[in-house]
């Protein structure tokens, strides 16, 4: 039998209705003759439900033994899934992480898969199991003892699974009906793409885009995993949601393919450092051992042996960064007159494959934000994107703009 990896969200699953709905989903699939492993999340608010309790009983919590609470969410769905299914007369079973078992290291919460066996699921195939319902976002770390992926972790074990099995497709359904352009709650030109390439989604997911998580882009561009990205409540169809695939696989698509935005950015400027070698070393090691996630960098032309050091960073990590940099500037590791954080800021990205072949998309962003007087705070590029900070207040003008100045309602 071809095998299909389907992985319904919280939204998808959020009451027994909804699981009903996506257990006829399922039931379609099978009908066409298809083996399914189902990956689902825990019901939509669950999650944050057992993170509070976790919070409220210990601040300090054993990360352990967070792992075992918040993880048993994904539990109740796949049994409730499962059973489902079998009412439709469906051959179908859950497994929780541990039972396939989906081996992970030993970073509670935020925990890397290492491996997933095939033997046990594919065993129960060949019995006439027809249907697998996996408990997502959870494995089994070398100590035995449950593990979590992280927020999205259910995507990733999705692909995962579908890389492992050699799926034909794997399926995310979630309450959106596709990759946009852009936001269409800010541009309400947004058109669907029906493909987007691994790199332009890996982009567009890093940069603020919330359809996909980053980790299940990668994972599936590394193993060359088809994803589907459609809606649950939407109509059943071959041709419906968004494909993303291998860049071979698309004909012809715009230069720029997607406006991301994220809201929550932060830029820091560090005042009059002391420029010698080993001064990047000295402020970029601190933070990356505090846990800040830097994004953009620059670095000043140098005057009188000073420069200044601008990077930026999520808002809700200054603090953390602030810490970090006075304790090494204690300690004698680092030098510099003052430190300057400023936290009203966005960042909008312009994503596409095509900047490769085509010049002029610089400039073209840049004379858009211009022409609507908006000032360009840091500017970062890469091979496929082109990230800017601006003044938050101008974020939605800056998507709109550029949505319109790169003609993104009109397909490729």
């Amino acid at each position: 039998m071809p095998l299909l990896v389907m992985k319904f969200g919280g939204t998808s699953v959020a009451n027994i209705d909804r699981i009903r709905r996506a257990a006829k989903r399922v039931g379609v699939e099978v009908a066409r003759g298809y083996d399914v492993i189902v990956i689902v999340s825990a019901m939509s608010g669950k999650t944050n439900e057992l993170v509070g309790w976790v919070n409220e009983t210990a601040p300090f919590y054993d990360a352990r033994e967070y792992d075992a609470v918040v993880s048993s969410g994904e539990n109740v769905t796949a049994g409730l899934m499962a059973l489902t299914l079998q009412e439709m007369d469906v051959p179908a079973r859950s497994w929780q992480g541990w039972q396939v078992p989906l081996r992970t290291n030993s970073a509670h919460s935020a925990a890397r898969i290492e491996s997933i066996p095939t033997e046990n699921i594919t065993s129960k195939f060949a019995q006439g199991m027809r249907v697998a319902v996996i408990a997502g976002f959870q494995g089994i770390s070398p100590e035995n003892r449950i593990t979590t992926l992280g927020r999205g972790g259910s995507d990733t074990t999705a692909v995962a699974f579908a890389a492992a099995f050699g799926a034909e497709r794997c399926d995310i359904y979630t309450d959106v009906d596709g990759v946009y352009t852009t936001d269409p709650r800010i541009a309400s030109k947004a058109r669907k793409l029906d493909r987007i390439a691994f790199e332009e989604m890996l982009e567009l997911a890093s940069l603020g885009a919330k359809v996909l998580q980053t980790r299940s882009v990668e994972l599936a561009m590394r193993y060359n995993v088809k994803l589907r990205v459609l809606s649950s409540f939407g109509e059943q169809s071959d041709e419906a949601g968004t494909l993303v695939c291998s860049e071979e696989d698309i004909v012809e698509s715009n230069v720029v393919n997607g406006i991301a935005y994220s809201r929550d950015e932060a830029k820091m400027t560090l005042v009059s450092v002391a420029d010698r070698p080993g001064i990047a070393a000295a402020i970029f090691g601190p933070l990356s051992d505090a846990g800040v996630n830097v994004d953009m960098i620059i670095q000043n032309i140098s005057e009188e042996g000073r420069t200044d050091m601008t990077f930026s960073c999520p808002v809700d990590q200054v603090k953390r960064a602030e810490r970090a940099l006075s304790e090494a500037k204690a300690a004698g590791e680092l030098n510099f007159h003052d430190l300057i954080a400023d936290t009203d800021v966005a960042k909008i990205s312009a994503v596409g494959i095509g900047m490769r072949s085509q010049s002029g998309v610089a400039a073209r962003m840049f004379r858009t934000l211009r022409d609507e007087g908006i000032n360009i705070k840091v500017i970062a590029t890469s091979e496929i994107k082109i990230s800017v900070l601006i003044d938050r207040k101008y974020m939605e003008l800056a998507v709109q703009a550029l949505h319109d100045a790169f003609e993104l309602e009109k397909p490729g």
